[in-house]
């Protein structure tokens, strides 16, 4: 049973990813994300691992089985984990964190970069289908998508931002001082 969990809400491109992968190999944390549960599912349905696809999966699974079924999934998968921090990545909705936030051991901490920053990540990085021949105009519309719209109620739940607009190395200075808060 962990020590810590640690929770990250962001918008698409804002470091979310970048942040887990710097504690799991610095802190020896494990990280656990929503998209690789729906992705796997993707996966066995040998379908592509585009946005689109992880939001119609994620969608299905929510209308089938409830708006807290995917929460459900992380919090087992949490309370499993041998580490002593663990990291929830791609927190979205208030079902994500509704069991989470009673537990003393939980942070929820919004991690945030500005559009233009978030923009060029996406395209540069091309990690789902499409995104390295983004327009602004698609990637301005994400933001409109059923599942991007609750991201803004959950960070405003976070009790710390780390603002990662500048280089990494300075992002990671920002992200050792929290841990090191908590």
């Amino acid at each position: 049973m962990p020590k810590m969990i640690i929770g990250f809400v962001g918008q698409a491109g804002a470091g979310k990813g970048t942040a887990a992968e710097m504690l799991a190999k610095n802190a020896n944390a494990q990280t656990f994300t929503f998209s690789d549960i729906l992705a796997d599912l993707l996966k066995r349905l040998y379908m592509e691992k585009s946005r689109d696809n992880l939001i119609k999966i994620s969608t299905a699974l929510r209308e089938a089985f409830g708006q807290d079924a995917l929460a459900n999934v992380m919090e087992k998968q949490v309370q499993q984990s041998p580490a002593d921090i663990v990291i929830v990545d791609g927190i979205r909705r208030m079902e994500d964190i509704e069991d989470l936030s009673k537990d003393p051991r939980f942070h929820l901490v919004e991690i945030w970069a500005p559009p233009e920053v978030r923009f060029e990540r996406l395209k540069n990085r091309n990690e789902k289908a499409g995104e390295g021949d983004m327009t602004w105009e698609e990637f301005t519309a994400l933001g409109e998508r059923e599942t991007e719209k609750t991201i803004a109620g959950v960070a405003e739940q976070a009790k710390n931002r780390v603002d990662n607009s500048g280089d990494l190395e300075e992002f990671k200075e920002k992200l050792e001082t929290l841990v090191q808060s908590y």
